[in-house]
Parts: structure tokens; C-alpha cells; sequence
């Protein structure tokens, strides 16, 4: 059994850097697994215990095994969303746990299950040019690509042309499906796109970016970590694009 501890959202791993095991009965745990079937512990402790060290959950993706972040993202999600749903929406009952991923209203009768936000993030080519934005929500000076949440009533393509002329005012064409990615900061879901430019001026919307502009893919600024959908977009266009024939 591993065990995916946080305290005060923070995960906690041993001294080499590993996902500590066997650590006995921890009050209001929580079990759950991904598809390998491997059974894990998660919980939110009051202190570090003894003989761990805390990073943060982005940060833990440079030390972990990526199937041992991925876990420890599930359990990070898991935990939030039992700290933030404890009662019922609809009567206000306290709602107990029912199964790994879902409580009961023993009030209403209803069963929930947690929520994932999804959102498109999306490479726009031209070329050998991509066009990298900066968000004013980064806290480094980089450059990413355009992304944003899907609303209601919007299909995954939709949502793409609707962020993409609202924050550079330009028009797309061959919409194509890259990949998805969990995203656990705290539920989200990050759905990759890659899209040809068609026409339009760019046009940034200043309150959600600060910067932006087509760059060649050997002449990149700075761009996001390897963990992020944003990031193995870049790399396969650049890949694409500079492959030798």
C-alpha cells in the first residue's frame, strides 16, 4: 500500500524522495486506485511526520515516477474535493463517504461524485511560427499558448474557435485532436489541440494576456515545464517541424 500524504496541500515524501508505504491507520483516509488496480492511501495529516519532507505537487513531478505523480494528483483531487463538498446542495445534509470517489445524501437519497473542469489548450501554426501568449495568471516570465475552459453548450472544437478569437482575435482552420492530460490544480481536465492559422491580425485581449506574438520553432522564449500539455505541444511541433527528411 502507498501512501499519498499532504499537509497543508503539500505532499510528503521520505527522505530519498519516494512515496512512503506502510504507515499503519491514518483517520479519515481515503482509498482509491488508478487503472493498474494498485490500492493507495490518501489523507491530509495536522503535521509533517517524522522523517518526511514536503514539495509542492507540481514540483514533485521532477523527483517522482510519473505513475506515482499521477497517483499522487488523484489523491490531491480526491482530498479537495472532500474538503470542499461536505454537504448536500440541494437540503444541506452532511453527505457521507459511499464508494473510492462518490458520497451519499442520506437526506435527498442522491449520490455524487466529484466534478472535473475540462479545458482546450491549443498550438496555432504557421508554418514554422507558433504563436506563444503570456498569461498574466503565470507567476514566471513565460510563454505559453492559448487555453481556456469549456462552457456549456460548446463542443471541444467550438471551444477552441471561441478562445482563440477572444483572446488573439484570429481564425483557425484544421482543428485536430493532440491528447489529454489530468490536471489536477485542483480538477481539471487539459484537453490538446493543434490548429492552422487562417486569417486575422493578432489582437491580444489585454486582461487575460500580457504578451504574445509568433515565434519560429528555433527561436523559442521560454516555455512552460515538461509536465504541461502546453509543453508536449510545443516539443512535437518543434520535433515536427525540424525533422530531418
Amino acid at each position: 500500500m502507498q501512501y499519498y500524504l499532504f499537509h497543508r496541500q503539500l505532499l510528503l515524501l521520505d527522505a530519498d524522495g519516494r512515496v512512503p508505504e506502510d504507515m499503519g491507520i491514518i483517520d479519515d483516509a481515503v482509498e482509491f486506485s488508478l487503472a493498474d488496480g494498485v490500492r493507495c492511501v490518501a489523507a491530509d495529516v495536522p503535521e509533517v511526520v517524522c522523517g518526511l519532507q514536503s514539495v509542492y505537487l507540481r514540483a514533485s513531478y521532477d523527483v517522482l515516477p510519473l505513475t506515482d505523480y499521477h497517483r499522487a494528483g488523484k489523491a490531491f483531487e480526491l482530498l479537495y474535493w472532500n474538503e470542499h463538498h461536505r454537504y448536500c446542495g440541494r437540503c444541506g445534509a452532511e453527505l457521507k463517504r459511499h464508494t473510492d470517489i462518490s458520497k451519499w445524501c442520506p437526506n435527498c437519497e442522491v449520490e455524487l461524485w466529484p466534478q472535473l473542469s475540462p479545458a482546450i489548450i491549443v498550438l496555432i501554426y504557421r508554418d514554422d511560427d507558433i504563436l506563444l501568449v503570456r498569461s498574466r495568471a503565470f507567476k514566471r516570465a513565460y510563454y505559453g499558448l492559448v487555453a481556456g475552459f469549456v462552457e456549456f453548450g460548446e463542443s471541444l472544437e467550438e471551444c477552441v474557435r471561441r478562445e482563440i478569437r477572444e483572446e488573439t482575435s484570429l481564425e483557425v482552420e484544421n482543428v485536430s485532436y493532440f491528447g489529454s492530460q489530468p490536471w489536477p490544480y485542483p480538477q481539471g481536465l487539459m484537453i490538446g489541440f493543434t490548429a492552422r492559422y487562417k486569417s486575422g491580425d493578432l489582437r491580444l485581449q489585454q486582461e487575460e494576456l500580457s504578451a504574445g506574438g509568433w515565434f519560429n520553432v528555433e527561436h523559442l522564449p521560454d516555455i512552460p515545464k515538461p509536465l504541461s500539455m502546453a509543453r508536449k505541444l510545443i516539443d512535437y511541433y518543434v520535433a515536427k517541424r525540424t525533422r530531418k527528411e
